[in-house]
């Protein structure tokens, strides 16, 4: 099997950490080193834009990267797509085979009818889960933030061991008693058109959206403004509003998988970097730094950023990245 240690020797130093078994490779696909990466100072890959049909609805997804380098595997949050992770695919790429799959209705992937039934946490696990499998992943490096871990955790959960190493970026293993869910909480409690559309009228607004970047940020000039406006305006596109609504909604019903999620990391232990936006206003410093009651050894960095912290911290987090790998794997 190999690992990061067997595939490029570390760039950075770093005290030793918990060894496992590296990430598997993917099926094979040819790819050709483009240009030096400015992070690490080797050659990176091209990024490919690909699709993969999962019963019958087309995912599409981003990779790059060397095929037999260890996985990650990238899964965004809400309202964003795999375009959040382009600047970190490509500084991953170097040293890693780099997967960041667009769930159904969200960025270029199809956008079914709601009858379908896949706008829950369950569907999108087992979509997630059955695209893990049709592009060969094996082994792989989870890297969730927000949404991303209730489907991430619900993948590691369905085929354990698989996961060797957890990235965690603003996302939560434990509830959070943010105000930002405030006005989801009478919708959670009835499920009425009414409170729905108060909903809807709340969360699907530009200003929502945007503060999701921009709240808690040290320097918002850093951050590119077409990132939320191409998140509102996928928002804006037909039926995608209401998916978004489905899955708020959906959120009510966690709490069972955050629980099992910690049982299950609690018991293998293994390697885990929290690297998040201190200043989150939905998973603040105090939620985050909770990863040590279930992993003990969590590395921990907290940085001065808000909740999408690889909008303006994209190069600290992927240095992070690389020292954490290059000693876990």
């Amino acid at each position: 099997m190999i690992t990061r240690r067997s595939f490029t020797t570390s760039f950075l130093a770093g005290a030793a950490a918990i060894a496992v078994t590296g990430a598997t490779s993917a099926q094979a696909r040819p790819s050709r080193p483009a240009e030096k990466s400015p992070l690490a100072g080797k050659p990176v890959f091209p990024t490919h834009y690909r699709t993969v049909d999962i019963d019958g609805t087309s995912i599409f997804y981003r990779e790059a990267g060397a095929t037999g380098a260890p996985v990650v595997l990238l899964l965004p949050g809400w309202p964003s797509s795999s375009a959040m992770f382009r600047d970190l695919i490509r500084d991953l790429s170097a040293h890693y085979h780099v997967f960041a799959p667009d769930y159904p209705g969200f960025g270029n992937s199809d956008m079914p009818d709601r009858s379908h039934g896949l706008y829950t946490f369950d569907a999108l696990g087992d979509t997630i889960g059955k695209f893990v499998d049709k592009v060969g992943i094996g082994q792989y490096v989870l890297y969730a933030t927000d949404f991303g871990g209730l489907v991430g955790y619900r993948v590691m959960l369905k085929t354990p061991h698989r996961m060797k190493a957890l990235v965690a970026q603003n996302n939560p293993l434990f509830l959070s008693a943010s105000p930002w869910f405030g006005p989801l909480v009478p919708y959670w409690k009835d499920g009425t058109d009414e409170n729905r559309e108060k909903a809807r009228q709340h969360y699907l607004t530009l200003d929502v959206v945007r503060d999701l970047y921009v709240s808690g940020v040290q320097d918002a000039s850093l951050i590119d403004p077409d990132q939320w406006q191409t998140d509102y305006a996928s928002l804006q596109r037909p039926g995608a509003a209401d998916i978004s609504l489905d899955l708020l909604y959906d959120i009510r019903t966690n709490g069972s998988t955050l629980k099992s999620a910690q049982d299950y990391l609690r018991a293998q232990k293994p390697p885990t970097l929290v690297v998040s936006g201190k200043n989150d206003v939905l998973f603040a410093a105090d939620n985050q730094l909770r990863y040590r009651e279930v992993v003990p050894n969590a590395e921990i960095h907290l940085t001065d950023s808000g909740h999408c912290a690889l909008a303006d911290k994209s190069d600290e987090i992927a240095a992070r990245m690389h020292d954490f790998l290059a000693r876990a794997l």
